[in-house]
């Protein structure tokens, strides 16, 4: 590209010199021409080189036509007039003789094509920078592929020693969402995203199994991952039925979970933004518990969770019981008239062994974790909270309630008035559209009686007592 880009310069540069020749070339004849004030017909100007010159083609000029002069007029050649060619603002860089006329030795300006440095000829060389981006995207594409290839078979791995385990507690496993199973086991949503779903089991709405693995195909997070290790996650989710699961939120996670959460959930934030301290539970004290109720603590946190947590506190990132789950915490613009819909859900996030150095055996031996969730699930089922608990859950989302409908007032209001309007703008286009008048007189009657009414101040009737 360079190359081409200085051969078109130097080729516009010669054809402009080339210009530029013929013009002094004009100049001269005519200045020649006009000290001459009579010429005989035969005579001419022949320039003629030297033998040790080249050959070169004779400059013949032909006089102008015959006038009568007085006077004859001698030609001095005092060699100003082709003072130009010696010019170094004309030929830059070209050493150049002063033409003569009458037989003296003149040459033409001997022109030297430039030489091209060899950085801007065509070679190899000239392409380092093309072969460096083709070797990033094979670099690139290779790893996309060994990095899908490597999730996918951490996938596989899990998926196939946690299977009998799924089918002995669901009758339904590997639910593709379509109304006839094509394509039953694990879901591949995105190249480090696999989904399980599993429905048929008494309590239990569904249960959805989520692997994020890390971004093993993205070249860029594999660097930033070299950086900042980071793990794979497992999360669960369990959606309960109404009646099983009575009103609480718990949560107990990890010191950096548990301040996100908070930030992030809206059940959490709500009902349990306290954080508490578990060392007195003989828990690690990486763990920190957010509860709305003691007793409901007291009764999820028995020996066995106890137990799961103090042996795989590195694995285990939150678990979080909720009758009141509606997802992320909605920003603070967002205008709601309602409350949003609450499901009870018990979610688990386990961290991935490895670094992200996982492997398939790795994988396999997270069995423990998933029996942990099908306990909770029959620990959640038989608990009852007490009467005095209950009242007391019961106070607070009737709390929530009230101080949710005091701040959406004015929304509310707004959105009734919005919808008055829509009605009586739908009324008005169906009079309009009317074709008896006495219909429409009526109406315009009625709608005036009640713009009246509305303007009109409002009066207090008080009663007064005769004595």
């Amino acid at each position: 590209m360079y190359s081409s880009f200085y051969v078109v310069l130097f080729s516009i540069f010669f054809i402009s010199f080339g210009f530029a020749a013929n013009h002094h070339k004009a100049e001269i004849e005519d200045n020649e021409f006009a000290e001459f004030e009579e010429f005989d017909e035969d005579e001419e100007i022949v320039v003629k080189e030297d033998d040790s010159s080249k050959q070169k083609p004779d400059l013949k000029m032909s006089p102008p036509p015959p006038q009568n002069f007085d006077d004859e007029v001698q030609v001095e050649d005092d060699g100003e007039e082709f003072e130009h060619f010696q010019d170094e603002e004309e030929f830059e860089g070209l050493d150049q003789e002063i033409p003569s006329v009458k037989g003296k030795p003149s040459e033409k300006p001997d022109l030297k094509i430039a030489k091209v440095p060899l950085h801007l000829r065509r070679n190899w060389e000239s392409f380092y920078l093309e072969f460096l981006m083709i070797a990033g995207l094979v670099v690139y594409f290779a790893n996309f592929i060994a990095g899908r290839n490597k999730n996918q078979k951490l996938a596989m791995a899990w998926f196939n020693s946690h299977c009998q385990v799924f089918e002995n507690n669901f009758a339904l496993v590997g639910d593709d969402g379509k109304k006839e199973i094509e394509k039953g086991g694990i879901q591949k949503e995105s190249e480090n995203v696999y989904t399980l779903w599993c429905s048929g089991r008494v309590c239990v709405e569904g249960m959805l199994v989520e692997l994020k693995f890390l971004k093993r195909q993205d070249l860029v997070s594999v660097i930033s991952n070299m950086i900042r290790p980071s793990c794979d996650q497992m999360i669960v989710k369990v959606t309960m039925s109404p009646d099983a699961m009575d009103n609480f939120v718990f949560c107990i996670a990890n010191k950096k979970t548990a301040t996100r959460l908070v930030k992030e959930m809206g059940d959490i934030s709500t009902y349990c933004p306290e954080k508490k301290t578990v060392d007195r539970l003989g828990i690690p004290d990486n763990f920190i518990m957010m509860n709305e109720l003691g007793e409901a603590a007291n009764a999820m946190l028995d020996s066995k969770l106890i137990t799961v947590l103090q042996k795989y506190s590195d694995v285990i990132d939150f678990i979080h019981f909720s009758d009141q789950f509606s997802g992320p915490k909605l920003s603070e613009d967002t205008q709601l008239t309602k409350l949003p819909e609450t499901k009870k859900m018990l979610m688990f996030g386990f961290n991935i062994p490895g670094k992200g150095k996982t492997t398939p055996e790795v994988m396999e031996n997270m069995k423990p974790l998933l029996q942990l969730v099908f306990y909770s699930i029959e620990k959640v089922k038989r608990f009852h909270l007490s009467k005095e608990a209950k009242n007391k859950a019961e106070k607070n989302r009737q709390r929530v309630e009230e101080a949710f409908l005091k701040t959406t007032h004015a929304q509310r209001q707004e959105a009734a008035q919005a919808r008055r309007e829509e009605k009586r703008r739908a009324e008005k286009e169906k009079m309009m559209n009317e074709e008896d008048p006495e219909k429409q007189r009526k109406w315009e009657e009625r709608e005036h009686r009640r713009e009246l009414k509305k303007r009109a101040p409002k009066m207090k009737q008080l009663k007064v007592k005769t004595l």
